[in-house]
């Protein structure tokens, strides 16, 4: 890995800034039947993309998982229990006013799982720059923030305020996009102003494409590599690719195939198998099959956090 973070392997806990919502996923099989009902298998889980990363970095081996998130009093109390059940040592804030953000996921069971979102962040992007401390970065070897947070004015302030104090320790810093639908609300440019400076940016193929102007994934990768030091570009069933310095380094396939059942969080299980895989000294390729074989245990099971967690 090129660039001020050096050699992996570094030690030190994982800080995940990001959010924490309950998942209410509904897969049904062929289109939605309008004005009428449609047969669906119904579940509500945790998830939110912050949480899931922390989730799947603990489930790949990573000692000190720490997760700073904002939820409602509704339900604190069983979103810290299965944190903490999965290995993630949670510092939730309890927002007195909104309740915990949800989101409705709606699988496609007949179309490769693929999934619609419909999102209200509720407490989640309230988090700000009050709830943060300096101490958080105490033993930490690598920050995360989740993409989420960069789509309000709080959570921006608390993500802008984390960049710059794990630049002044000289911890390396990551950023997963999280959502191209939300990208083009707030704008291509101002996105990549507000996240300069960081370090690993770990986006979908899609997400890629946008921020970069280029309507393809390892194009797009090389381009946004000239302003970021390492680019991970996530191509689902297809793999991975790496690029640094205007170059494709990388190319990763996604190994063996999976029936894909749901594929919600598989962007969140590679993002967090793969940074507990480079804070635990594997290099940069070996990383990303890491990554990429989270995401497909991800798809191959319902909800987006890792099995028996």
């Amino acid at each position: 890995m090129a660039g001020r973070f050096g050699v992996p392997g570094g030690g030190g806990a994982l800080l995940v800034v990001g959010d924490v919502v309950t998942d209410v996923v509904a897969r049904h099989r062929g289109p939605l039947a309008q004005g009428t009902d449609t047969v669906a298998e119904i579940r509500t889980v945790p998830g939110g993309a912050g949480a899931n990363v922390a989730c799947w970095a603990a489930y790949e081996g990573c000692p000190d998982v720490r997760l700073l998130g904002r939820v409602g009093a509704d339900s604190a109390a069983w979103h810290e229990e299965a944190l903490t059940r999965a290995g993630v040592r949670p510092r939730l804030v309890v927002d007195p006013e909104a309740t915990t953000g949800t989101v409705i996921c709606l699988v496609d069971g007949e179309a490769a799982a693929e999934r619609t979102f419909l999102t209200d962040s509720g407490a989640s992007l309230r988090l700000c720059a009050d709830d943060w401390s300096p101490e958080l970065l105490d033993g930490v070897g690598w920050l995360h923030l989740s993409g989420y947070l960069f789509f309000a004015e709080p959570s921006r302030a608390v993500a802008a305020v984390a960049l710059r104090a794990a630049r002044a320790r000289g911890v390396p810093v990551s950023v997963d996009p999280a959502s191209a639908g939300f990208l083009r609300e707030l704008g291509v440019e101002r996105f990549l102003g507000l996240v300069d400076g960081v370090d690993v940016l770990l986006p979908s193929r899609d997400e890629a494409e946008l921020l970069a102007g280029v309507p393809d994934g390892e194009g797009a990768a090389a381009k946004l590599s000239l302003r970021f030091a390492e680019v991970v570009v996530k191509q689902g069933a297809e793999g991975a690719v790496v690029a640094r310095g205007g170059v494709v380094r990388e190319r990763v396939g996604a190994g063996v195939g999976v029936v894909a059942r749901d594929s919600t969080g598989a962007g969140d299980a590679f993002t967090g198998a793969f940074l507990a895989a480079r804070l635990g000294g594997v290099g940069v390729r070996g990383a990303v099959g890491v990554g990429c074989r989270a995401g497909g245990v991800a798809v191959g099971r319902v909800g987006a956090r890792p099995p028996g967690r």
